[in-house]
């Protein structure tokens, strides 16, 4: 039997792996200098850096659209003749189950409820005006711009992937502005642990969301009281199962439990649908994606500059929040609409990235958040819950959604584990792949790295999941995210460059080669026009000569000799 060779990146698996081990550790044994620390930090990012995640997020939503409709976009993502891997329906519905996940579930009703009972400063007026400003925030949040950060980043990866035939990875995306010799060098290597580092305090956040709304809704239901012993214990149950799952190898189930955890989440959704509110909920609807577009430009751009600490602290609990977290995602989602997008054009890689999880997010938000929503206004009071510290009433994030439930005829209990299911799987998934993924940038873009490392990847998500809860909470996952993603923007901003530059020459190349090939054709069709018409006209081109002299004139007659004359 032979040994398989070990394709572990020294240099990128040991230092990213070392450094996430050590914070996890060092967050467990100092708790309260890591929570002092990370507030610190995140305070200091958002006064300092607060503005360049609106403009680079805002640059990276133009981009992408300037790509889909540009000149590049006929351009291929893989060979010039090769077909697409996944039909058009196939793959608007991948591209569905990437805009799906714990987030959704989370956020569905609490975000759109917290926007309308605790507004965002600067908004005011009457309830019907706080409910819009409540729906357009959460489209800005889930909608283009999130998306258009996934297309700079999977669009530079399929390019580098299937049209230039690279590794599996983040470095040689940016090969076109740095080179060759600087790709394999130090300076990729310091690409893919950066990476790295976003990829699996990403997930972790994901995995923390969950956690928190699993453990709430078992308390919500009565089976048990949440506890930071808990969520502990819940992370390291999940955290085994997607562990047997990587161990087990069965992409297939996986992948089967995947799509049956879709088509779960869509009934779900359809029953709110037509239990709760429906005629509502669909006006609702559309009138919030009127009012997202005539506004989309304002809300990019408003830092709440003229708000004071009001503004900085919600703009760090919303908007930078999910800037940050967006931007760490970024490798994972990017790396897997990447892969499934070869033969795709640019055109319709952009298009179908920007356009299916923003039509299924905004669906989503309005028929749950716009439920909650319009039960709020029904019976003022009925979403909302005591604050532990402060006793007044607000919205619970952990329990939103289990509220909804119970307020929905015919809905509660069972809705309630419809949702806890949901986020089970979606954490097991979501581990699973993002294990996946980090090791195979740890492994140097080798598509089947090792067993041991993607379990030593799956445990430390993990990990990091329960370091960052016990660290204090949301809040710490939402400075984790906020953090990590600050150094992976400038890869983002860099990947945003490289793709423009390697379409550009391609592009250039292509012109060339067609303006090379109208000459030809050109010339092959004048030539054979002229041997046409000199063959057609030859005979008689020859007789006309034939009845001239050589002076021009006339040939005259010749005598035969012995004639009389």
């Amino acid at each position: 039997m032979t040994r398989r060779r070990s394709t572990i990146a020294p240099a990128v698996f040991y230092p990213a792996g070392g450094l996430i081990l050590l914070f996890v550790l060092v967050t467990m044994l100092a708790t309260d200098t890591v929570e002092r620390v990370m507030g610190e930090l995140q305070g200091k990012v958002i006064n300092g850096f607060g503005w360049y995640y609106v403009i680079i997020v805002a640059a990276f939503v133009l981009f992408a659209i300037w790509m889909g409709l540009s000149r590049f976009g006929e351009i291929r993502l893989g060979p010039e003749e090769e077909a697409p891997d996944f039909k058009l329906p196939v793959w608007f519905a991948m591209l569905f189950a990437t805009g799906m996940g714990i987030g959704l579930v989370y956020f569905g009703v609490a975000e759109p409820l917290s926007h309308f009972t605790s507004p965002k400063p600067g908004v005011a007026g009457e309830a019907p005006a706080l409910a819009q400003a409540a729906m357009g925030q959460t489209y800005l949040h889930w909608g283009f711009h999130a998306w258009a950060i996934y297309v700079v980043v999977g669009l530079a990866l399929a390019y580098s992937i299937h049209r230039k035939g690279r590794p599996v990875s983040i470095r040689w995306a940016l090969e076109p502005i740095l080179g060759e010799k600087r790709v394999r060098g130090w300076l990729g290597n310091v690409i893919d642990v950066l990476a790295i580092f976003g990829t699996v305090f990403g997930v972790a956040t994901s995995l923390g969301l969950g956690v928190l709304q699993i453990a709430a809704g078992l308390g919500y239901l009565g089976v048990v009281d949440p506890s930071v012993a808990l969520e502990m214990g819940l992370i390291a149950g999940i955290t085994a199962v997607a562990a047997v799952s990587v161990a087990s190898g069965l992409e297939r189930g996986i992948k089967w439990l995947s799509n049956v955890n879709m088509m779960l989440a869509g009934a779900l959704m359809v029953a709110v649908l037509i239990m709760g509110s429906s005629l509502f909920v669909l006006r609702e609807w559309v009138q919030s994606i009127g009012y997202y577009f005539q506004n989309v430009m304002f809300m990019t751009f408003d830092t709440l500059a003229f708000q004071g600490d009001a503004g900085l602290a919600w703009e760090s609990s919303w908007t930078i929040f999910y800037w940050g977290w967006w931007i760490s995602w970024a490798p994972f989602v990017g790396l897997f609409i990447a892969r499934i997008s070869r033969g795709r054009t640019v055109r319709e890689f952009v298009l179908g990235t920007l356009l299916v999880p923003m039509f299924v997010s905004t669906i989503w938000f309005s028929v749950f958040g716009g439920s909650a929503i319009h039960q709020e206004r029904n019976e003022p009071g009925s979403m909302l819950l005591p604050d532990p510290e402060t006793g007044d009433l607000a919205v619970n994030s952990d329990t939103a959604m289990f509220q909804l439930f119970e307020s929905i005829p015919g809905g509660g209990a069972w809705m309630g584990v419809v949702a806890m299911v949901l986020v089970v799987v979606f954490f097991v998934t979501s581990s699973d792949s993002g294990s996946f993924v980090v090791d195979m940038l740890a492994n140097g873009g080798d598509p089947n790295p090792p067993l041991w490392s993607r379990l030593f990847w799956a445990i430390l998500e993990g990990g990091v999941a329960a370091a960052l809860l016990y660290a204090g909470g949301l809040e710490a996952l939402q400075t984790a995210s906020i953090l990590t993603a600050l150094p992976f923007s400038l890869v983002v901003i860099a990947m945003m460059f490289a793709v423009w530059k390697a379409l550009n020459e391609e592009h250039q190349t292509i012109t060339r080669a067609e303006r090379r090939l109208r000459r030809r054709e050109l010339t092959e069709r004048v030539t054979e026009h002229v041997t046409e018409h000199v063959t057609e006209n030859f005979a008689e081109i020859s007789g006309r000569s034939a009845e001239r002299g050589p002076g021009g004139g006339a040939r005259r007659p010749r005598w035969r000799r012995g004639s009389s004359g």
